[in-house]
């Protein structure tokens, strides 16, 4: 690395170390099936990538002729579209009222031209849109798998000679319903800070995915040997003495770059592979939960929201099968306003349900039969 990205890199996580993670927009999260695989580095004519984990396996196809996603920009976009997911609880993403609003929330540049970033943004979003994932656990006794879309239908109305145009329709992505549910339950927190000094590298923001979420429960040193890091993170190195070698030097200088941000990650290199020791997070495993419903109206909630998000409603999880139900029996009434309505009511009476689902259909049905479908 050359002296002036390393004092960059060196700049920005001084400035994420003068920031709380847990302040709205810095606190994101990450799908953790991609973070124990990963996605391609660089452009490849292939229509699939296969990653393996130790026992775990995980493919992405392409389902358009655009090919598969690459780089860091599908893995800025995905944390961006998993800590919306989290935030809001809802499979439907709003991307921002233009173009140019939502790349700077992703920390990307607005340089027009065929080989600038808003090209290459709007490129990269509809690979990942039009991707599909397989993961699969296979062990002695036990062979799993689970495949889903990461995205049911996704209308982009940007325009990339116009990045400030205002357009008449909100841009918008629909996630797959099993994608939804697997990141709204076991999603990895993140700090959305160190992501944009990473954002450089995608084996770097890969490194420090998978950190994170190691650390978070890692109880004993452990060994990672080098080929199977090289499985894991380094796919586009060539297989080999030769392909090992290269990978290795790679990864260690990416990884530098990682622990000048993640100072108190504790990872030594060995002959053998990467030793790990248990270390804290670089975020927390179980952050300050936030009122779910739009993440930018939680900044201005009021007393009355920032109560809500200190209790225990918030950490009610809802799933998708939930609300496709409440849709039924409160047709035309917009449910995940009556989510964030419901969440408000358990957190003025402090009665929790015991049975969280039960309870937000019977709510929506209420409120319907009380004039809300007139």
């Amino acid at each position: 690395m050359d002296r002036k990205n390393l004092d960059q890199i060196i700049t920005e996580s001084l400035a994420i170390e003068a920031e709380d993670a847990k302040e709205a927009g810095k606190l994101g999260y990450m799908a953790r099936a991609l973070v124990q695989a990963t996605m391609p580095h660089k452009a490849t004519t292939e229509k699939q990538f296969i990653r393996r984990n130790g026992t775990f396996e995980l493919s992405i196809t392409a389902l358009s002729r655009d090919g598969l996603p690459f780089g860091s920009i599908p893995r800025l976009l995905l944390s961006w579209m998993t800590t919306e997911a989290v935030y809001t609880r809802s499979p439907v993403l709003e991307l921002g009222p233009t173009l140019s609003a939502f790349m700077a929330e992703l920390g990307l540049g607005r340089r027009g031209g065929t080989r600038g970033d808003i090209t290459r943004f709007r490129n990269q979003a509809t690979r990942l849109f039009s991707s599909a994932i397989y993961c699969r656990y296979t062990e002695k006794d036990r062979d799993q798998g689970k495949g889903f879309n990461l995205v049911n239908n996704f209308n982009l109305w940007w325009t990339p000679k116009k990045p400030d145009q205002y357009p008449l329709w909100k841009s918008s992505v629909t996630l797959g319903t099993d994608f939804f549910n697997e990141i709204i339950e076991r999603p990895v927190p993140v700090d959305m800070l160190a992501l944009r000094a990473l954002k450089r590298s995608p084996m770097a923001l890969d490194i420090y995915f998978w950190l994170t979420y190691r650390m978070s429960y890692l109880s004993k040193d452990t060994v990672i040997p080098w080929p199977l890091l090289q499985m894991q993170f380094g796919a586009d190195y060539g297989e080999g003495a030769e392909g090992l070698r290269n990978f290795r030097k790679k990864f260690l200088a990416r990884l530098a770059d990682v622990k000048i941000i993640y100072e108190k990650v504790k990872v030594f290199p060995v002959e053998k592979g990467l030793l790990l020791k248990p270390s804290p997070p670089h975020v927390a495993k179980r952050p300050v939960p936030m009122l779910p419903g739009s993440r930018k109206g939680v900044k201005g909630g009021g007393c009355e929201a920032a109560i809500a998000a200190l209790l225990p409603s918030s950490d009610i999880s809802l799933g998708l099968e939930t609300f496709e139900k409440a849709k039924k029996v409160a047709p035309r009434l917009d449910v995940y306003a009556l989510e964030g309505e419901w969440r408000m009511w358990i957190a003025r009476t402090g009665k929790m349900p015991d049975n969280p689902d039960g309870a937000f259909i019977g709510f929506c049905r209420m409120k319907y039969k009380q004039g809300g479908g007139n």
